[in-house]
């Protein structure tokens, strides 16, 4: 029992000399630089101060939500009525069971951290945990900016869709906050044709904030076009697209203003038709991207909501979404395509939800570099069900493989806490022992060390820095 290692010390998860030296002398200290998440920018314009650890830790945590169903928590604990210790309580009943699950890590971590918390979390440590966490929660610098701050962050990019005013991502700015909170324009809705009662509410919404009335394809155009123009007087420089299946059908400007005035009188579309505007739009939104230099960020794969009655019980976002088997490098494959050939494509990361897919969309992403932008067309690290040590490991050796891992623009956090940024330090301690690992065994030159060195410093950094021109 000798030769067992401590749980989670300073070379957590690094088992080579040359791993630990990257990490703590190139990994550890460079700033955080979040280019998707899903933060509250109302909460960071107010500082937010949140009440309980229940509050900050499982308040629309999807993912801790899972594995507390999967223990057989009933809902009432999870987003029910029962008090902020019971919920926690529940919480700390579950951490044990979740032994080789990311969750039981980044609960750890965020405790270490955040807290300064390095005893485990069980049934016999809540109530020392949960004491400790709401009095280090009711000091002044552990507000919504305080974390931020804690964890080193220069850049953050939340989640924005085109109907938003902006107006906390101004109060933020002005307020003269040295953290870089900048809007990401998801334009998801103005493309869900697929329920027309549900889009033509959107458009009026949409309508309303650009001043125009939304009757026809070319209207819908010209109103996303004011808010995009808007979102960039604003300081966005990214773009984020949400897809299930990538759409792509082949669809004139003509069909699809006969299909978009098809949608809002009421007239439902077939699967085909609905491929067709889908893809009309979103091509139309990439030319607007393009324009502006913006980086657009492809998310897709993922099924949502299959869990009926607990989407009509609850909504969306609250833990029934699962990896899809959709095929996608076709499809895929001609819109790039598309935007290609009229020399329309910006700066692309792709993320898929289903491993299945690495291979496919990493040499995807090779087909379409352009020889002037170093790693135009990203790979994107793992998401979702990936983020782990499996999945980030899997995405970085086929990113290897197929392209330049040297390129990579490295991880983010795609949360909505304010404790979550402990998964960059997961990212990076995974890729520190990723690369040590190859030197000690040969495959990469030790004389290289400078160069390796660099390399770390470029993925958890630089990389992003440059490629987002942040």
């Amino acid at each position: 029992m000798s030769n067992i290692k401590p749980f989670m010390d300073a070379n957590f998860l690094l088992n080579s000399e040359t791993a630990q030296h990257l990490y703590h002398d190139h990994a550890a200290q460079l700033p955080i630089l979040d280019y998707h998440c899903h933060l509250s920018p109302q909460m960071i314009a107010d500082d937010y101060r949140f009440k309980t650890i229940t509050e900050l830790w499982l308040g629309g945590d999807h993912y801790k939500w899972r594995a507390m169903r999967a223990n057989g928590v009933p809902e009432k604990y999870i987003t029910g009525d029962a008090t902020d210790w019971e919920k926690f309580q529940k919480w700390a009943e579950t951490v044990p069971y979740t032994f080789r699950n990311p969750l039981y890590h980044w609960t750890h971590l965020e405790l270490r951290t955040a807290f300064g918390i390095t005893e485990v979390l069980n049934p016999e440590s809540a109530q020392r945990i949960y004491n400790t966490c709401n009095a280090k929660l009711a000091e002044e610098c552990m507000t919504a900016r305080g974390l931020m701050k804690f964890y080193h962050v220069q850049v953050v990019c939340t989640t924005d869709d085109p109907i938003d005013s902006l107006e906390h991502h101004r109060r933020i700015r002005e307020s003269g906050f040295e953290i870089k909170v900048l809007p990401t324009w998801r334009p998801d809705k103005a493309m869900a044709v697929n329920n027309s009662q549900t889009y033509k509410e959107y458009l009026v919404q949409l309508g309303r904030v650009s001043g125009i009335e939304i009757h026809s394809y070319s209207k819908l155009l010209e109103a996303l076009q004011i808010r995009h123009d808007f979102f960039a007087s604003e300081g966005c420089k990214v773009a984020d697209h949400g897809v299930s299946a990538f759409p792509w059908a082949a669809c004139s400007y003509s069909e699809a203003s006969t299909l978009f005035e098809k949608v809002i009188n009421g007239n439902e579309l077939n699967q085909q038709e609905i491929n067709k505007l889908q893809t009309a739009i979103l091509l139309e939104l990439c030319r607007m991207n393009h324009a502006k230099g913006w980086v657009q960020q492809f998310h897709f794969g993922p099924m949502r909501n299959v869990n009926t009655r607990m989407f009509k019980l609850l909504g969306p976002d609250t833990g029934f979404d699962t990896i899809g088997d959709y095929t996608n490098g076709q499809a895929l494959a001609h819109f790039l395509d598309a935007l290609n050939i009229d020399n329309k494509l910006t700066k692309t990361i792709l993320y898929n939800i289903n491993p299945n897919e690495n291979a496919v969309i990493a040499a995807m992403a090779a087909n379409f570099q352009d020889g002037n932008i170093p790693g135009k067309i990203q790979f994107g690290s793992g998401w979702w069900f990936n983020d782990q040590i499996d999945g980030m490991e899997q995405q970085m050796n086929t990113l290897s493989l197929q392209g330049l891992l040297s390129r990579f623009v490295g991880m983010l956090t795609d949360s909505r806490s304010f404790v979550s940024y402990p998964r960059h330090e997961y990212f990076r301690r995974i890729l520190c022992n990723l690369i040590g690992k190859d030197v000690e065994e040969g495959l990469i030159p030790a004389c290289e060390m400078p160069r390796i060195e660099a390399m770390i410093e470029d993925i958890c950094y630089y990389n992003a820095k440059r490629y987002f021109n942040f």
